[in-house]
């Protein structure tokens, strides 16, 4: 099994002087669902080099026992400092590809042509595709083979507009992950606000929250076996 892991480059909250970056436990606890199982993990940035942690989710509240792992495991660690660089990387060499959320790929990879790029050859090979909380946004300008959107008819979840005015951020966030989901034809669902909860429509898996993420990791690991 060999997934990559994309993560985002992008560290600054909007406006708010406050950074942001990609959330630990939605990183950790796949990666360690994964590795466990014998994955080999590739970890890719669009601008290589280090991912950038939300400060929010490296803080005690936010602590869970994959992210306790994480901040004892060197390589790990190491990895995270010395990302590869997305445009590098070929979807032919992986079985599957996870996208951890956090707030700064609403910026950055919802954009990102490399991105974009490498999602819809992942799709176009039936390969799984899993993104978790804020994760699914990546998704917002991927077309399907046909030119139709990705996520049109497909049922999806991601991090819900409740759960985005709870953190306080609905007037920072470049767009609502949720509207997003419904304007472009998703079948948008989610549980209560913080629940474990994520959502399988074809290769296509989707997580609502940092709750949510090894939820997300059992589903891709169930698709590659």
């Amino acid at each position: 099994m060999k997934i990559l892991f994309v993560l985002t480059s992008h560290d600054k909250l909007g406006d708010t002087g406050k950074k942001t970056g990609f959330w630990v436990e939605e990183f950790a606890s796949p990666y360690y669902t994964l590795l466990d199982k014998g994955a080999d993990i590739t970890i890719a940035t669009p601008k290589g080099g280090a991912a950038p942690i939300d400060p929010s989710s490296d803080a005690p509240d936010a602590a869970t026992a994959a992210t306790d792992r994480f901040n004892k495991d060197t390589v790990a660690k190491e990895k995270i400092a010395n990302t590869k660089v997305l445009a590098d990387m070929d979807p032919d060499d992986f079985d599957a590809v996870f996208y951890p959320g956090g707030h700064g790929p609403l910026w950055d990879l919802t954009k990102d042509g490399n991105s974009i790029a490498l999602i819809e050859k992942f799709n176009s090979q039936q390969k799984p595709i899993a993104f978790v909380c804020h994760a699914p946004a990546v998704l917002k300008d991927v077309k399907n083979t046909d030119g139709t959107r990705l996520v049109k008819g497909k049922k999806v979840t991601g991090f819900s507009n409740s759960e985005e005015s709870a953190v306080g951020l609905r007037e920072v966030v470049p767009f609502l992950l949720e509207n997003m989901l419904v304007e472009n034809g998703a079948f948008y669902s989610n549980a209560e606000d913080w629940a474990p909860f994520a959502i399988q429509d074809g290769n296509l898996i989707t997580g609502q929250n940092p709750a949510s993420s090894e939820l997300v990791a059992e589903k891709l690991l169930a698709s590659l076996k």
